[in-house]
């Protein structure tokens, strides 16, 4: 799209496109009596219209019920988390025994290092990308102590190169094989909060392997975001947030994944609750922890449901669209938003500074980027109605989300971006 785009040629794509019609399956928040122009679902998704019905359900099955309601409600809720295995399966390219929506994302990172970081001898390094979220930092930092080790000497954190803004898969290859026999554990941002650049997963994968570590990564940008085949690219463990692209509300349930090659192990380190023994004996209410067969064995605790609800309603949103027909989407709205970008700093006579790849298979759906004057830009388009992310120091995060943005809202985006930086 090497012209403005109009509303009328933006009226146009939407209506050829049929998964225009998702749209209308949320709630778009309101400006001026207009639609927002939504690119924020990088950092909270928007409420899908079924959500305080799903919910109504289950607290009119508590009050209609009580107890009972773990058996006889409409959704029963003993076994509520069985619910969610197919979506999760479907956008992770896991088997419906890997994955479990469970806790929160740092939690279930903790749970996971309990099993899969274990050093030992001189392995005892964690491998990660610097300026990853702070809080995937804090539970790396915080486990090594916690094995009496010392974050400044055994967390290898890589940068890009010089001039650089995201790091090569080659690059993340090379560190992992210099690290060789110290390296326990590699943990990697399967798209990066800030750049948005796609990591290849199965090739960081296979160099962990390959020294001997094990290899896992957050999904929190990648989940709903871009293909995942987690089984397939041989990844140990991974663990997502569900309030960002998967629009299950703020501080919603999380999930993980733990690969097959390891159900059923008894060996295995890990923490023990009621909710990850054997299904078959769990109210015999015995004494010894006897693990699920499945990735269920590293659950530790009943669902919440309350909590849950809106996940499962998302997740058949997915399953409906379909996570290939999502991402062909994906590609063609982030492109016509790059092109935007470009020539409304072109009309205005200022220079971009981009910090997501240009190659449509390297990142999802988010551009990050610096112009001059950001933070002014940002806070005209806000009062435009433009619902973004600003960045410390002068980035703008923008995800053009293929559930319910539109192309409409790109081309009122370029007029509305092109007025910021015109105006004095």
């Amino acid at each position: 799209m090497d012209h403005v785009l109009t509303l009328e040629r933006a009226a146009q794509l939407d209506a050829a496109d049929p998964l225009s019609r998702f749209r209308a399956r949320f709630f778009i928040p309101q400006h001026e009596g207009q639609d927002c122009i939504y690119l924020c679902g990088n950092s909270l998704g928007l409420q899908p219209v079924g959500a305080a019905e799903a919910i109504a359900v289950e607290l009119e099955d508590w009050a209609r019920l009580g107890v009972e309601g773990h058996f006889r409600a409409r959704n029963p809720w003993m076994p509520y988390h069985e619910r969610f295995a197919e979506g999760l399966a479907h956008l992770t390219g896991a088997r419906t025994s890997e994955v479990v929506a469970a806790n929160n994302l740092t939690v279930n990172l903790h749970l996971l290092l309990a099993t899969f970081y274990a050093p030992t001898g001189t392995r005892r390094k964690i491998l990660m990308e610097a300026k990853a979220f702070p809080s995937d930092r804090y539970a790396l930092a915080s486990q090594i102590r916690f094995h009496g080790g010392d974050p400044a000497r055994d967390l290898l954190e890589i940068s890009p190169r010089a001039g650089e803004h995201f790091l090569r898969t080659e690059d993340l290859e090379a560190a992992i094989a210099d690290a060789g026999d110290t390296l326990a554990t590699v943990l990697i941002g399967g798209v990066h909060y800030f750049t948005g650049v796609r990591h290849n997963l199965r090739r960081i994968a296979a160099a962990a392997h390959a020294v001997g570590a094990t290899c896992g990564f957050d999904l929190a940008h990648a989940i709903g975001n871009v293909p995942l085949s987690l089984h397939d690219d041989d990844v140990d463990f991974a663990c997502w947030c569900s309030y960002k692209y998967l629009n299950s509300g703020p501080g919603a349930v999380a999930g993980y994944f733990v690969h097959e090659r390891f159900h059923g192990r008894t060996d295995l380190p890990r923490f023990e609750g009621w909710w990850g023994h054997d299904t078959s004996r769990r109210f015999l209410m015995e004494p010894d922890f006897v693990p699920m067969g499945d990735a269920g064995a590293w659950q530790l605790s009943n669902a919440p449901v309350l909590n849950m609800a809106v996940h499962k309603l998302s997740l058949d949103l997915f399953l409906e669209a379909g996570m290939p027909a999502l991402r062909e989407r994906s590609v063609r709205l982030t492109a016509a938003l790059e092109g935007l970008l470009q020539r409304a700093a072109a009309a205005a006579g200022v220079s971009i500074t981009p910090f997501t790849p240009t190659d449509p298979e390297a990142r999802g759906c988010q551009i990050s980027f610096a112009l001059p004057g950001g933070r002014s830009v940002f806070d005209r388009l806000t009062a435009m109605g433009v619902v973004a992310d600003w960045r410390e120091p002068d980035a703008i995060r923008m995800a053009p989300v293929p559930l319910y943005t539109s192309f409409t809202d790109l081309a009122r985006l370029e007029a509305a971006l092109t007025t910021a930086l015109t105006t004095p």
